[in-house]
């Protein structure tokens, strides 16, 4: 399964980019899944939600049971490998942040291939970050994603910046796919050893990206310029397809003067070991102490 609940051959066996049909094969098995895995949490999510839609973005705004961080916001962005993710499980997901951080969670049910290819993903995330900004101050917002997420969030951050918006004030980016052109190490070597993600997402990315090129920082983000970067904190795995996205996202952001904080977990692979282990239990506690100084 992958840190979603997608089975791995769900991700993994994935159809040509100009293959409509076969896309829709897979996210509707994909939605299946999903609805599995959001009944599953049935009686655990405390936080409320609502959804609204501003501009082109539908966002799940979710408001926690107890409010530890007042007027604090955490803007979030789900992953699924570019095209899977939305619907119900980003509105769980939006609870879950909402309950772990006690604060105003905003998820954002981004638009996806094959029927909406980039940039319409990056324009929602925008709007998105539009909206949380006239609601909360920048000192008060931090942004985050897992997977593609962390794609979104990092790249929208960049193209913010080239717009003028301003920064927020933390990013925490866990196992992020900020690399489309997938050029890292542990695209090789954690081949077949990542029981999550075994292999090449780059169908997607081709997808996602549509004539595009893949190496544009607003599709790859860690190419880009990431000076004024929040600080930022990053997580992976030694089985993680994905470890080198983290590993030189941690560089470039130091390259940067960006305060930049790598956590890698023995043996864990993408998205976390999927269940209550000691370590993802050890992981949630540093993201929930990394967004706390943030907000303090």
């Amino acid at each position: 399964m992958n840190d979603n609940g997608v089975p791995l051959n769900a991700l993994y066996a994935m159809p040509l980019p100009g293959d409509y049909a076969g896309w829709m094969t897979v996210k509707a098995a994909a939605d299946g899944h999903y609805a599995a895995a959001v009944k599953a949490l049935a009686g655990t999510l405390r936080a409320t939600v609502q959804t609204i839609r501003t501009d082109t973005a539908t966002i799940h705004i979710a408001t926690p049971e107890t409010t530890r961080q007042p007027g604090c916001a955490y803007l979030d962005f789900h992953g699924g490998a570019l095209v899977v993710g939305g619907g119900e499980a980003c509105r769980a997901q939006a609870r879950m942040q909402a309950d772990q951080h006690g604060a105003v969670c905003y998820g954002v049910d981004y638009r996806m291939p094959p029927e909406h290819p980039y940039p319409a993903a990056l324009d929602d995330a925008l709007a998105a970050y539009r909206y949380v900004l006239e609601r909360h101050l920048p000192s008060r917002i931090i942004v985050g994603g897992r997977s593609a997420g962390g794609n979104i969030a990092a790249a929208m951050l960049l193209r913010g910046r080239d717009e003028g918006l301003p920064m927020p004030a933390g990013l925490i980016l866990l196992s992020p796919e900020v690399d489309l052109t997938e050029s890292g190490d542990s695209f090789e070597v954690n081949q077949m050893v990542d029981v999550v993600l075994p292999g090449s997402l780059m169908r997607n990315n081709q997808l996602y990206a549509g004539s595009a090129d893949l190496s544009h920082p607003y599709l790859s983000p860690l190419f880009g310029d990431l000076t004024g970067f929040p600080p930022t904190f990053l997580q992976s795995g030694t089985r993680d397809l994905f470890l080198s996205n983290a590993v030189r996202m941690h560089r470039a952001l130091r390259r940067a003067d960006v305060k930049a904080e790598l956590h890698v977990f023995e043996a864990m692979p993408h998205g976390g070991f999927q269940g209550n282990t000691p370590e993802d239990r050890e992981l949630a506690s540093e993201v929930s102490r990394f967004a706390e100084a943030i907000w303090r």
